[in-house]
């Protein structure tokens, strides 16, 4: 069963500095990564993971309303055995999620889960740890179906737009942003394809990062292509960006309201013995009623959080 969470925003912050963490779990953001891997150092990787030990024990961030969420470094880096066993042996009660970097076979993800395993059951974690799965390079975008697919804790799949354009060699402007040399939207097929595995099997798909935090317009703009995609949400590499993903990836009132509308339609169309209606010269139908309840179901989680 793949559990759902809201991640609306994902914030990246570097487990080396310790101001950012507390800032980050006061902030607005549904989810918090401390970083292990690109945002540190490699003279800072050992005190970036005692940082994150201390932050995930120290900082009540259920209170807060945050997912907590461990970047670790890569399965090729002599680092990454010691983030999962001390994080894991030191705070794993604490954390919800770990996120894979670099993933490109399903055989990464299961090294990772059977370390976790082992220690669940050494230290008696009544709670498992999720997996979240980092796709930025072509073996991971070439298998995100059979990642998808693979029998394991894996909770979402993100889109490193930045190692995957390097690997591809692709001119880019900005990170996540548009080429205006490119007719459209050059990162649309691999986030698609992300999104249709993510789909197919349970997964939440989430968008990474947009590198100009000075441009607000071209976040929101990706937001907007991200969301009517199907994406669930979005990184924030700096704080200005949290509430714009999260009023993004959020249903605005109008859509609620239609929904809402769509549901009583439907309804008294069945009554009548029509399997299909009319509302405001649009025909709807089952298929309406399905995006309706996605709608609803994502309000009905902000409301609960409000409440």
């Amino acid at each position: 069963m793949r559990v759902a969470r809201l991640q609306r925003s994902t914030l990246a912050v570097p487990a080396s500095n310790v101001a950012m963490i507390q800032k980050a779990a006061d902030s607005n953001a549904d989810v918090v990564f401390l970083d292990l891997e690109d945002a540190v150092a490699p003279n800072d990787k050992e005190q970036a993971r005692k940082n994150c030990i201390e932050a995930l024990n120290d900082i009540d961030w259920k209170g807060k309303n945050k997912v907590t969420s461990v970047r670790i470094n890569g399965l090729d880096t002599h680092y990454m055995y010691r983030d999962v066993v001390d994080v894991m042996e030191q705070a794993g009660s604490k954390l919800d999620v770990i996120l894979i970097p670099k993933v490109g076979l399903p055989a990464d993800v299961y090294m990772v889960e059977a370390m976790c395993n082992q220690i669940e059951m050494a230290m008696g974690y009544k709670r498992k740890v999720g997996l979240e799965a980092l796709i930025e390079t072509p073996l991971g975008m070439a298998n995100v179906e059979a990642l998808a697919a693979a029998p394991s804790r894996l909770e979402a799949m993100h889109f490193g737009v930045a190692d995957y354009a390097a690997f591809h060699k692709a001119r880019t402007v900005n990170i996540g942003g548009l080429n205006p040399n490119y007719p459209g939207d050059q990162w649309h097929a691999a986030l698609s394809r992300m999104t249709t595995a993510c789909r197919a099997y349970g997964l939440r798909p989430i968008d990474g990062p947009f590198g100009d935090f000075s441009d607000p317009d071209g976040f929101r703009d990706a937001c907007k292509r991200g969301a009517a995609l199907g994406i669930e949400g979005k990184w924030a590499i700096h704080p200005s960006q949290i509430d714009m993903a999260n009023e993004e990836y959020s249903p605005t009132d109008a859509e609620v309201q239609r929904a809402e509308r769509i549901l009583v339609a439907l309804k008294e169309a069945a009554e009548q013995g029509k399997g299909a209606a009319s509302l405001d010269g649009k025909m709807i139908d089952a298929a309406s009623e399905k995006m309706a309840n996605n709608v609803l179901a994502v309000q009905k989680v902000l409301k609960a959080r409000a409440a």
